[in-house]
């Protein structure tokens, strides 16, 4: 059986970018879901097809083809049902790198809940804000240090809101057990006549933001969704029928469904899952070797990490395509994993709330730093402080236009928050809230959020140019460039680094790193104050909370 792909785009193959932007289109069905129009196709038609490659510390793996994940979210979904769960009702996913995550949530698919997937690192206060503000009525969860606990502890403090706990991989007092309880149940789930089934626009996942830049708003995806993941996968990830993809990406963050399910599916590839309990450049890379991982997608923060190890020592033969997203990639991190691997890292940029929205397609060569050009889809500008469009080389907040028509995948807005909605996106254009510049040849560059964007004595600094500088000295591991109040000059140039190893965090370090910056680029962008710190703070995703660095006193 080939791939789904071709029956939602009106093409699947373009000569140019420029073909492929003007031409490209994704045709959503009506009652359009995802579990049973792609998943249960796939496991009528072609059972063994292989759906999910999953492993674990322990010696563990799991082969998953179409026709195992037709029954086991089958299962799922009669023990949701029996358990009360129904349309409309909404579910927090706590399963970390946990092969139940897939059968749940297509289970939550098939009977038109809402998905609501979290991390396994919130605390009870992370937990009661959630329920409250999502009226979650159940919760599945896995056993982790005391992360039932937490849940436990929430529910007390939030009345009858949550109705449903469901543990896997323990049995807990109070908690139904969800690995004695699928046995029993049967691989046989009756569709949802078509007239029943939600309608694409109703929400299908929740997901509450990273908060990189604050408390975390809910972003609401509907059941079309999916399909605009065709985008990150078939066009930007480069997957293909038979390949195996790799994000990643904990299934608590966004980024797991723009890498681990939708469109990988749609294009034929299976997915690989690692559930790794804690990260290790060398198991990690030990593992796409192992398993013929074909292509590979990781925030910076990885590449910078696995730039540090000898990749001479793992088969990456089958290892045929990367890219990057999450934060702007460093030129010397992209330079050194080309060196090591012979395989250029292709860059995107986009948000929860919307799919891959610009990036470096396969037609384009790479400008290592820049996110790339936009998406079929998505028409594009860039604003100043009176909303108008600035020049080629200015900067300017990228805002997207949605008069005329609304992009592949975008949100349908804030959930139960229509001030913050109309907050972002009004007149016409969705307000990212990033700034970008544009080069001539239409390729993007990220500068920061608009609150990441450093003031200092009448100049504008982003931080990720300092930021790439100082990845190019060979003391830095990691770094986050923000700006530190500065009664003369408004703000300073603040570096937050943390030290590689065989190198000693010193005040000559310090003035070392600063003359560093001095003598690369303009001097009033070098950084004031540096602190070395062991690790920078960051989300489950992987980006750096500058908003809680930005949030330490300093001396």
């Amino acid at each position: 059986m080939k791939p789904l792909l071709s029956k939602y785009v009106n093409r699947t193959e373009f000569a140019s970018y420029d073909d492929f932007y003007q031409n490209l289109k994704i045709t959503a069905p009506e009652h359009f879901n995802f579990a049973y129009d792609v998943v249960d196709v796939y496991a009528e038609h072609d059972p063994d097809r292989l759906a999910i490659v999953w492993c674990d510390d322990h010696g563990n793996e799991d082969f998953i083809s179409f026709g195992d994940l037709r029954q086991r979210s089958n299962r799922c979904a009669n023990y949701f049902r029996s358990l009360g769960i129904g349309r409309g009702d909404h579910v927090m996913l706590i399963l970390k790198g946990r092969h139940e995550f897939w059968p749940c949530l297509l289970a939550l698919h098939k009977l038109g809940a809402v998905a609501i997937p979290a991390t396994h690192m919130l605390k009870d206060h992370d937990i009661v804000y959630r329920i409250q503000l999502a009226a979650i009525k159940a919760v599945v969860c896995v056993k982790s240090d005391d992360l039932l606990e937490q849940v436990d502890s929430a529910q007390q403090q939030t009345g009858d809101i949550l109705k449903i706990k469901i543990s896997v991989g323990c049995n807990r007092e109070d908690w139904h057990d969800y690995d004695a309880a699928m046995p029993e149940q049967s691989m046989n789930f009756p569709p949802l006549p078509f007239t029943e089934r939600p309608l694409n626009n109703d929400i299908m996942l929740l997901y509450f933001t990273s908060g990189t830049s604050g408390f975390p708003k809910m972003v609401q995806h509907g059941f079309a969704y999916p399909l605009a993941h065709i985008l990150t996968a078939h066009y930007w990830q480069n997957t293909r029928d038979g390949g195996l993809h790799y994000t990643v990406a904990d299934t608590g963050w966004a980024k797991a469904v723009w890498g681990k399910i939708y469109g990988q599916w749609l294009s034929g590839s299976a997915v690989f899952v690692y559930d790794q309990e804690r990260f290790s450049a060398p198991a990690l890379m030990a593992k796409v070797a192992q398993y013929k991982v074909t292509t590979f997608c990781a925030p910076p923060t990885i590449y910078r990490f696995l730039i540090k190890e000898d990749l001479s020592h793992y088969d990456l033969s089958e290892l045929k395509y990367c890219v990057v997203a999450g934060e702007p990639l460093n030129p010397e991190v992209y330079h050194r994993f080309l060196e090591k691997t012979g395989i250029r890292l292709m860059e995107a940029y986009g948000q929860t709330e919307l799919v891959v929205t610009t990036a470096t397609w396969p037609w384009m060569d790479p400008k290592p730093g820049s996110m790339g050009r936009p998406s079929p889809g998505y028409d594009i500008e860039l604003h100043d402080l009176d909303d108008k469009p600035v020049e080629i080389g200015e900067e300017g907040e990228l805002v997207i236009k949605t008069a005329a028509a609304l992009p592949p995948g975008i949100f349908g807005g804030y959930y139960k928050d229509p001030d913050m909605t109309s907050g972002v996106w009004h007149d016409g254009f969705y307000h990212t809230g990033d700034v970008a510049w544009q080069d001539p040849d239409g390729y993007l560059w990220y500068v920061g959020r608009a609150d990441d964007v450093i003031k200092s004595s009448g100049y504008r600094i982003g931080p990720f140019e300092v930021e790439s500088v100082l990845m190019q000295h060979p003391a830095v591991l990691e770094c986050a460039i923000t700006g530190a109040p500065d009664p003369t000059r408004g703000q300073v140039v603040k570096a937050t680094v943390v030290v590689a190893k065989g190198y000693i965090a010193s005040d000559n370090l310090k003035s070392e790193l600063q003359q560093f910056v001095k003598n690369a680029t303009a001097p009033y962008k070098y950084p004031r104050i540096i602190e070395f710190v062991d690790a920078l703070p960051k989300t489950i995703s992987g980006k750096i909370r500058r908003v809680e660095i930005r949030g330490k006193k300093h001396a």
